[in-house]
Order: structure tokens, then C-alpha cells, then sequence
């Protein structure tokens, strides 16, 4: 038996959870099935552009495993679109963790809409060159645990 899935990092929950072809009935439709943290893999990676170690990072789990998911995610969104099926978001194994933004210049802090994918600026100062700060999760880093296992030298 295989250790526990490790929960992943997920800094947005998609408003809108099911998405169907047009002109198609729903209840003569198929469904493929999308997790939470499948989408957050294709928004960090497609939609913010960021290579795949900040990625992974910024979700908590290692290069591979995101990979993983990134494969399986854009696996199904294909398939939804060539077969014309019903993409339904949720579940997942998942922990919601709020993304702060700092501006650079006035190092004023605040939690952006998650729903505006604009360029955001600095409510008290209006600049625009700003820092992302995830804020941390509870549980320790891989390694950081009782059960540390030393390095081979």
C-alpha cells in the first residue's frame, strides 16, 4: 500500500465549475471530471507562465508530481474539447492558502480579487510593480518532519 496523496496548495477556487458545449442537451452529455488542483496546475503554468519548479513549489508538492498533474489536467481538457464533453470542476486533494501581494514601493500588503486576472496595482499608492507573497501553510516542508532521513555521502 502506497503512502497518502500529499494535499496540494491551491492559491484560486474557480467560480465557475462546469463548463458544456453549446447546443448540446445536458442530459445527453458526458462529463470529464477536473479537480481543483488540476486547474490551479494549468492556471500556474498556462495562464501565469511560470516554469514548472515555481510551480511545484508554489503548490507545495515536488517537480515530478506537478508534472503529474499538468499532464493529466490538459489530458482531460483535450478530451473534453475533441469529444465535445461536459468539464465539471471538484473535489481534489486541496488546501486553500490566500496569495498576498506586496507593493515595492510603498510595501503596502493586501489579498487581490482571485477573480480579477488583470494587471493589479497598489490600492494605497497605485504602483505597479508588486511581489507575491503566498502566505505559508501549517504543515512542514518534505524532510522537515521526526522521521528525517540523513543524506547518503
Amino acid at each position: 500500500m502506497g503512502r497518502p496523496p500529499k494535499c496540494r496548495r491551491v492559491e484560486f477556487i474557480p467560480q465557475c465549475t462546469y463548463f458544456k458545449p453549446a447546443g448540446i442537451p445536458l442530459w445527453n452529455l458526458e462529463e470529464v471530471g477536473l479537480a481543483v488542483e488540476e486547474v490551479e496546475a494549468l492556471r500556474l503554468k498556462d495562464l501565469e507562465g511560470l516554469e514548472q519548479e515555481d510551480c511545484a513549489e508554489r503548490m507545495g508538492i515536488s517537480r515530478p508530481t506537478f508534472q503529474r498533474i499538468l499532464t493529466g489536467a490538459r489530458s482531460k481538457v483535450a478530451q473534453a474539447l475533441v469529444t465535445g464533453r461536459a468539464i465539471r470542476v471538484e473535489g481534489g486533494n486541496f488546501e486553500y492558502v490566500a496569495r498576498r501581494l506586496r507593493c515595492t514601493g510603498c510595501r503596502a500588503e493586501w489579498e487581490p480579487d482571485p477573480s480579477d486576472l488583470n494587471e493589479q496595482q497598489c490600492p494605497k499608492c497605485g504602483g505597479k510593480e508588486l511581489m507575491t507573497r503566498p502566505e505559508r501553510c501549517s504543515r512542514p516542508k518534505r524532510g522537515a518532519g521526526k522521521y528525517r532521513v540523513p543524506k547518503k555521502r
